[in-house]
């Protein structure tokens, strides 16, 4: 059989290529540090996956890591992971109970010329779609009472591209991936709001969190 030399390929189209027979929360973790599943891990300093029990009740989406995220290999551990953990708190969720990821593993970013800054850019639909098999197997292993989708990326990618949270944000919505579905802002949006309305845009994303604590009996 002929064998290929040429350049190994920036991607394959999808992160189901690298998803392990048999797969379980840790092989999961550590077959994707090596995805090669879009263009995106060419630029990240490294894959970040999901992180919490494997029986968690509450699945928390986010759109994709940050900059701290990339940097220390953890969801959500910047300025917006803070405001998610004052918010779980503010709600009686308890955080370390609650699994977080991202729909896409890897953070995409443009560079601020002349400064190290790396500037955040939105991932496109072709990106979400080949990072979808790590989602759907998280879901499928933890199998959560509740997803919580932070954000149009996250909700959309779990509901169909169709889905406003700006029309349904904080409505439990019934989906064969878990008893209900909510979808909400992402934290960091609340954090890019003017100042005028930023403590109304944190009350009402606080609210959100209080809704799913709500389904789950804990308020």
């Amino acid at each position: 059989m002929a064998t290929s030399t040429g350049p190994t390929p920036v991607s394959t189209g999808s992160a189901a290529d690298f998803v392990p027979a048999r797969p379980t929360l840790p092989k999961l973790k550590e077959a994707a540090a090596g995805c090669r599943g879009c263009h995106l891990w060419v630029d990240a300093t490294q894959t970040v996956f999901g992180e919490g029990p494997g029986t968690a009740e509450v699945m928390l989406v986010g759109e994709q890591p940050g900059d701290q995220e990339d940097r220390q290999g953890h969801p959500f551990v910047g300025p917006a992971g803070r405001l998610l953990d004052e918010g779980l708190a503010a709600a009686g969720i308890d955080r370390r109970r609650v699994y977080v990821t991202n729909a896409v593993k890897h953070f995409k970013f443009v560079r601020i010329e002349l400064t190290k800054r790396r500037l955040h850019k939105k991932p496109n639909a072709g990106e979400v779609r080949a990072c979808h098999p790590w989602l759907e197997e998280e879901i499928r292993l933890i199998q959560p009472r509740v997803i919580v989708a932070l954000g149009s990326t996250a909700a959309q990618a779990l509901l169909g591209n169709q889905f406003r949270v700006t029309q349904h944000r904080g409505q439990p919505v019934h989906s064969p991936l878990a008893e209900i579905v909510i979808a909400t802002v992402h934290p960091s949006a609340v954090l890019r709001a003017p100042s005028t309305a930023r403590d109304r845009a944190k009350q009402e994303f606080f609210a959100d969190l209080e809704a799913v604590a709500a389904h789950l009996g804990t308020r």
